[in-house]
């Protein structure tokens, strides 16, 4: 059952708004004032806020406003409930954030048809960015894959070498030391990797190979600069 929260002031809206939508097989939570009206959404997470713009404590703008900057509640469609008809006015509600707007009186029609189509965005919005974050995760892994994966051949190249330094009869320290070394910087070049992947805010997304991406973890200047040549010092 989708849930909708209603804010207004007057009593008598909320009880209609409360009636149509039930009516309907939507649930429904009232707040009779801008701040406890926030409150809730943050509380109950809705799926849909219908919300007044004349309000005493607050107004129905700035309610929007916060409520669409806050993460919990930013990606929850809001549609203004307004008795104002003034061109400046609705811009002002879209511009605050709304999905949409009803002029009071409304009409029972138009307002369930825009509740729907408030909320079919909504789940298609979740959709979509639930897709976002499994293409995100999958660039993740092939990034990892890729840029750990010539650290991690160094490594077990001098920990091979390493063995057959220690099966001779004379070891030469300075063969361990090289190598250890070698491990050294390729164990750091690993962490800088990971440091860099749990680093990353807005991730930048690159074409890699046989429909895989990639996240771009280097500048242009590195990538330029970059080299695949340590693993013939071993």
């Amino acid at each position: 059952m989708k849930k909708v929260l209603v804010i207004d002031d007057f009593a008598d809206n909320v009880f209609i708004l409360q009636d149509r939508l039930e009516r309907e097989g939507y649930e429904v939570i009232t707040a009779y004032d801008g701040f406890t009206g926030m409150q809730k959404a943050f509380d109950e997470l809705p799926d849909l806020i219908l919300l007044d713009v004349m309000m005493p404590d607050i107004s129905g703008f700035e309610v929007c406003k916060r409520l669409v900057a806050d993460e919990r509640t930013k990606l929850i469609p809001i549609i203004l409930l307004t008795a104002l008809t003034e061109t400046e006015n609705i811009k002002e509600g879209l511009d605050a954030g709304a999905y949409d707007y009803i002029k009071k009186p409304f009409n029972r029609v138009e307002l369930v048809s825009r509740i729907k189509s408030a909320i079919r965005y909504s789940e298609a919005n979740k959709i979509y960015l639930e897709i976002e974050k499994i293409k995100l995760f999958a660039a993740t892994i092939v990034t990892a894959n890729h840029e750990i994966k010539q650290p991690l051949t160094l490594i077990n190249i001098c920990i091979a070498a390493i063995k057959r330094e220690l099966r001779n009869e004379n070891i030469s320290k300075d063969n361990l030391y090289n190598r250890i070394e070698y491990i050294e910087k390729a164990t750091a070049e690993i962490i800088s990797i990971l440091d860099k992947l749990s680093a990353i805010k807005k991730p930048v997304i690159t074409e890699y190979i046989n429909n895989l991406q990639m996240i771009d973890i280097r500048g242009k200047e590195e990538n330029q600069g970059s080299s695949s040549s340590t693993a013939d010092n071993s």
